[in-house]
């Protein structure tokens, strides 16, 4: 996400065994991993790396909070220091896993019929997925801006109402353009909290949209994915 952490530095690391791999797409993959005693709350992430590595990298949890296995959705980066190891990995394989961590959840203390915006770009997606799955009933509306219609990473997760394709390369999707775009033409109001996750330069311009439609600061939540 947005560093490689140096595995030696950090504290209360684990091996997990690899449950099972998922690939989405040639370069996007779903690495399910045994969970033992680990808890968490939905949009926290974990720091992973292969086991005899030296690097590991944040990635938001993707399954639910109630699972009895956690999973992350990872996108290969060419010439990245983990993506591609992980990659390499198998079924019965093992994991460096470091305990949850992180601020990016829904706030307890607002009320049952909130209404929420997320708006998720590539694998930015993860957070919202762990979101939905985790809190059934959740009223929310999925904004998930990706090139292709192909990069709509199990979008069955969510209903067919509140979820939003929005593909730049292709007309396959929902919408033909940014997920920008779509929010400047289809505002949701001042009431609602937004949740941005993905590109810092979508999370900015995102900002600026909402700014320009009254949305205060305080109702907008953002991870940056680089």
């Amino acid at each position: 996400m947005e560093k490689e952490v140096p595995v030696a530095n950090k504290i209360k690391t684990d091996l997990h065994e690899i449950l099972d791999i998922r690939h989405l797409t040639e370069s996007t993959f779903v690495i399910k991993i045994e969970k033992k005693d680990m808890q968490f709350e939905a949009g926290q992430h974990v720091c992973v790396g292969p086991p005899n590595g030296i690097h590991t990298r944040e990635y938001s949890i993707y399954s639910a909070e109630q699972d009895d296995f956690i999973e992350i959705l990872v996108k290969e980066v060419e010439n990245g220091l983990v993506s591609p190891s992980l990659k390499k990995l198998q079924k019965g394989g093992f994991v460096i896993v470091e305990e949850p961590v992180g601020y990016f959840t829904i706030n307890k203390d607002l009320p049952d019929n909130q209404k929420y915006v997320f708006i998720a770009s590539g694998t930015g997606i993860s957070p919202f997925h762990s979101f939905v799955l985790s809190k059934p009933g959740l009223n929310y509306t999925l904004l998930h801006g990706v090139k292709y219609a192909e990069e709509a990473y199990e979008s069955n997760a969510y209903d067919n109402d509140k979820y939003v394709l929005c593909t730049s390369q292709d007309k396959k999707g929902d919408y033909a353009g940014r997920v920008t775009e779509y929010l400047k033409k289809n505002p949701f109001g001042k009431d609602v909290h937004y949740y941005l996750c993905g590109n810092c330069n979508m999370i900015h311009d995102v900002y600026d949209i909402l700014e320009d439609q009254g949305v205060s600061t305080d109702n907008i939540h953002a991870e940056v994915y680089f």
